[in-house]
C-alpha cells in the first residue's frame, strides 16, 4: 500500500503538496469513494483511483519542459476568467498531456518557467530547503543608489518577514525623461511577487520583470511563447546531481 499523494505524484498529476490539496478538496476517488484523508493509502495494482473523474495512469512518460512565458499569461493550469495560461501555450505548440507549472511567474511577468508531469521533480525544485537560485532582470523606475542596492542585498522586510540575502547589480541605465535602471537580481527563495515587493520597498517600482535563469538553466535563444525539453544535464543540475 502506498500513500495516495505519492501515487498522484508518480502519475504526474501534481506534486505531493498539491496532491494533498486535491485530496482535501474531495477531488480524488478510490474504488468509487471520495477520500479526503491525507494519510490515505491505496494499492495501485488493485484499486481504481480517479482524479476529477479521470482514471490514474502510472505508466506516463516523464517530461520536463522549459517555456519562455510571455507577459499576460497565467502560470496555472486553468483560469475561471478564461485568461490565457501556460497550458494554452503548450496546446498552441502542439504539446499534449497533463502538465503543470513548477512554481509561479506572475501574470505581468515574463521569462523562464518549468513545466512537468513528474511530481517528485516539482517537489524538489520548489522546496525551500534546496534554495534553488532564480535570476531576474527587473527594469525599475528611477536609478537606485548604492544604499538601495545594499538594502536589497541584505534583505528587506515583506509582510513582517525579512527576505534572504540576494545578489543585486545594475546591468544598465536607460536614459530619458524618466530614467530607468535594469537590475539583475538572484534570489534563493520564491515568495509571491517577491522581486516586485522588494523593489517597492526601496521606492523603485518594477516596470518590467523577466526571469532569465532557474537553477543555472537558461536559454537566451528561446523566444516568448516557445517551449523545449530540458536536456538530461539540465534536469540533473536542477535535481542537484553532479555532472
Amino acid at each position: 500500500m502506498i500513500r495516495l499523494n505519492k501515487l498522484l505524484s508518480q502519475a504526474g498529476v501534481a506534486s505531493r503538496r498539491l496532491a494533498d490539496e486535491l485530496i482535501a478538496q474531495g477531488r480524488v476517488e478510490v474504488n468509487g469513494q471520495v477520500v479526503t484523508g491525507l494519510g490515505t493509502r491505496a494499492d495501485p495494482g488493485r484499486d481504481v483511483i480517479r482524479v476529477d473523474g479521470r482514471r490514474l495512469r502510472l505508466d506516463v512518460e516523464r517530461r520536463y519542459l522549459l517555456m519562455n512565458k510571455p507577459r499576460g499569461v497565467l502560470s496555472t493550469r486553468s483560469d475561471p476568467g478564461r485568461r490565457r495560461t501556460v497550458i494554452d501555450v503548450l496546446a498552441e505548440r502542439g504539446i499534449t498531456g497533463y502538465f503543470y507549472p513548477v512554481g509561479r511567474l506572475d501574470y505581468d511577468s515574463e521569462g523562464l518557467i518549468l513545466l512537468t508531469n513528474d511530481g517528485d521533480f516539482a517537489d524538489h525544485v520548489t522546496h525551500p530547503r534546496y534554495e534553488l537560485e532564480r535570476t531576474y532582470e527587473a527594469t525599475v523606475v528611477g536609478v537606485p543608489d548604492e544604499r538601495d542596492l545594499e538594502r536589497l542585498r541584505r534583505g528587506v522586510v515583506i509582510d513582517g518577514r525579512k527576505t534572504l540575502p540576494a545578489e543585486v547589480e545594475i546591468v544598465r541605465v536607460l536614459e530619458g525623461r524618466e530614467p530607468r535602471a535594469v537590475l539583475r537580481i538572484t534570489l534563493r527563495e520564491g515568495r509571491n511577487r517577491q522581486v516586485r515587493n522588494m523593489c517597492d520597498a526601496i521606492a523603485h517600482p518594477v516596470d518590467r520583470l523577466r526571469r532569465i535563469s532557474i537553477g543555472g538553466v537558461t536559454d537566451q535563444r528561446l523566444r516568448p511563447g516557445e517551449v523545449r525539453d530540458l536536456t538530461p544535464a539540465e534536469i540533473g543540475r536542477l535535481m542537484g546531481k553532479p555532472g
